[in-house]
């Protein structure tokens, strides 16, 4: 990710962006109308008096009024989105409120109510009554007005019933997994150089000797310039490894890279690869998967807690999970290394399907001890999984994940009547996985499939 596309991304996800353009979009939108006056025909009042008719007094009356209620609105819609922020950090969980923040119909609707504000200012201004001097009344520009604030009570009444849907858990989990699916289509596979061949032992053929890349500053590794990094290490003649995963912590003056060769890099050379590299104080979905499956985790768990006592909403987290990782796993998980004809250039290491897998499926089945629905939709999820995937590190992580399963099952469901079918089809279970896992060692490596 280049600084470039970090720096718009930050911008999108701001709540100020989107209405500061369409304030700027408005205020210019203002100016054209006004200055259109000496152009267009002068007879609007006379051609279309009901809608050009009204008098210096009345047009001040009217902006004044259109102004005063659109800044009311704009209010209310600012409270409104705070009470919705605040209502989806308690109830699901304080890392969904990016999602909120970055949501563009409510940018565009704060955006509206506060440009036709300042639309009305900038025409107010330049209405004029004959006792003031030569008289000036933009009658285009106070139609445009009216119009204006016609379209505001239209996008009030959308936006409630935006409020009203976005709030619920569905379209929340909805616009994650979405998010999510679009971070597993840029990872797997990589577009990190040319990938080599997943079973080329490149790690064994690096380079001895290395030397640390002090991080600038500290935050949360949310981003690399691919191109960038890779086109760097091929001017520089060296390898650069990763020391970090997207997704990580990295504190300042800690290695953020390591860089091959019999001496460090100079000054400059180190401030160019650091550059390559986006830290923010919190994680973002953009090249971070695992962060994405770690916040529908996120709300299954805090629908899980005791005081909110949701299992619907744990049901509903799985079943994007399971959808999740099934597209995870229709990918083939590429090479570290990295290179262009010359050789191994940039390694970077990346999340595997049992990393994410773990981290989807594990933190639910360890708290929905006694939650036989919840348990029971975990081993659907399973059973689904080890029919659609057949690669042996798979089935392998998918058989863990069943063996944790299988503990909380035990030691938690206390009535034999609810465990004994739970354990039965976690036992029916294991045996195909088992099947599974022998017949995908026998066959081979399978061919690369694409999600």
């Amino acid at each position: 990710m280049s600084p470039i596309r970090g720096l718009w991304l930050r911008l999108q996800a701001s709540l100020w962006f989107v209405p500061t353009l369409v304030v700027a979009g408005c205020m210019v939108l203002a100016v054209l109308l006004v200055e259109s006056h000496g152009w267009v025909e002068a007879d609007l009042a006379a051609r279309w008096p009901r809608l050009f008719g009204a008098g210096t007094d009345g047009a001040r009356s009217m902006l004044s009024a259109i102004a005063t209620s659109m800044i009311t609105v704009a209010g209310v819609v600012f409270s409104v989105t705070i009470v919705a922020l605040s209502l989806a950090s308690s109830q699901y969980s304080p890392r969904v409120l990016r999602n909120f923040m970055s949501d563009r119909p409510t940018q565009l609707v704060l955006g509206v109510f506060v440009g036709i504000f300042a639309y009305c200012l900038v025409v107010l201004r330049t209405v004029r009554s004959d006792d003031d001097g030569p008289g000036f009344l933009p009658s285009l520009a106070v139609m445009g007005g009216v119009v204006l604030a016609l379209f505001g009570v239209a996008m009030l009444i959308y936006f409630i019933h935006h409020v009203a849907t976005s709030i619920q858990v569905s379209s929340i989990l909805q616009r994650i997994a979405r998010d999510t699916n679009d971070a597993i289509d840029r990872l797997f596979p990589q577009a990190l150089g040319q990938g080599l061949p997943p079973d080329e032992p490149c790690l064994d053929e690096l380079p001895t000797h290395w030397h640390d890349v002090a991080a600038p500053a500290t935050g949360y590794l949310v981003g690399v310039d691919d191109d960038g990094l890779l086109a760097l290490a091929g001017r520089l003649g060296r390898v650069v490894q990763l020391a970090h995963r997207i997704g990580d912590f990295v504190i300042e003056g800690q290695p953020l890279a390591r860089v091959s060769g019999q001496r460090p890099l100079d000054e400059p050379a180190a401030r160019a690869l650091c550059g390559l590299f986006s830290m923010q104080p919190q994680r973002t979905v953009h090249q971070d998967a695992a962060y994405g499956l770690q916040q529908i985790v996120d709300v299954a768990l805090k629908a899980l807690s005791p005081g909110i006592n949701d299992p619907a909403t744990a049901l509903m987290c799985i079943d994007h999970l399971g959808a999740l990782l099934l597209r995870v796993g229709g990918r083939r998980i590429p090479s570290p290394c990295r290179g262009d004809d010359r050789g191994v250039r940039v390694v970077a290491q990346g999340p595997g399907f049992e990393d994410l897998a773990a981290l989807a499926l594990d933190p639910i089945a360890e708290h929905a001890r006694g939650e036989t629905m919840v348990l029971g939709k975990l081993l659907h999820t399973l059973s689904m999984l080890a029919a659609r995937l057949r690669e042996p590190q798979q089935l392998h992580a998918l058989r863990r994940r069943l063996t944790l399963l299988c503990e909380a099952i035990s030691h938690g469901v206390d009535t034999p009547l609810r465990r004994e079918p739970l354990l039965e089809r976690a036992r029916m279970l294991r045996r195909r996985l088992q099947e599974h896992e022998a017949d995908a060692t026998a066959q081979g490596p399978a061919p690369e499939r694409e999600a």
